[in-house]
């Protein structure tokens, strides 16, 4: 039999779902503006939660939040979010499904504004993602300097429930910081990746 792999230690890494995340998304430089709403809409449904509740609900925002498209997700009405409050794949928080509304709102803005909101995202890091070396989960910071100034703009800007811990979650996730532990099998290969976004911070 194989031996497992190395991992980051999370809390609830007995699931599959949750090690299929961290060894193929967690991490991985993005800057595919659908995917990184995708990831503002999930993270910020998961304040106060767990990452795996979310998880287990991803193709259900999938479905209720319009494929993760945020231009039809910012034409939404209020009858729009009455009939998603209904639907039960997802957490049916009225001020969270309200902000996802808002926040796509305000993605598009940022995007209009900057060429895309990838570009506006990525050059708070001048297109590099930041390198740490984590030996342990102790070690690994719930919100930095940086999360909290980005997370004070978005807030300026009509973003809700991206908080500096959810905004840094967000960073984490999209690979903007690689925070895999340097004892884990990803690390290196998610570091790898770096090169793919240094191409676009020069274009």
């Amino acid at each position: 039999m194989a031996e497992e792999p190395r991992r980051c230690g999370w809390r609830g890494m007995d699931s599959s779902l949750m090690q299929a995340y961290h060894d193929t998304e967690w991490g991985v430089p993005a800057w595919d503006d659908g995917k990184l709403f995708e990831f503002i809409v999930l993270e910020s449904a998961q304040a106060g939660l767990s990452w795996r509740t979310i998880l287990e609900r991803r193709e259900g925002y999938r479905a209720c939040f319009a494929g993760f498209d945020p231009a039809k997700v910012a034409a939404f009405t209020e009858r729009d979010v009455s009939r998603i409050l209904l639907d039960p794949r997802i957490i049916r928080n009225r001020k969270k499904v309200e902000a996802t509304v808002a926040n796509a709102r305000a993605f598009l803005e940022l995007a209009s504004k900057h060429g895309s909101f990838a570009r506006w995202f990525w050059d708070h890091t001048d297109g590099y993602p930041i390198e740490n070396a984590w030996k342990r989960m102790e070690d690994v910071p719930a919100t930095t300097a940086l999360s909290d100034s980005m997370a004070r703009e978005m807030k300026s800007l009509g973003f809700r429930f991206l908080g500096s811990t959810v905004l840094y979650s967000h960073m984490q996730a999209c690979g903007m910081v690689n925070d895999h532990l340097t004892g884990c099998f990803r690390y290196e290969e998610v570091r790898a990746m770096s090169d793919r976004i240094q191409l676009f911070a020069a274009k």
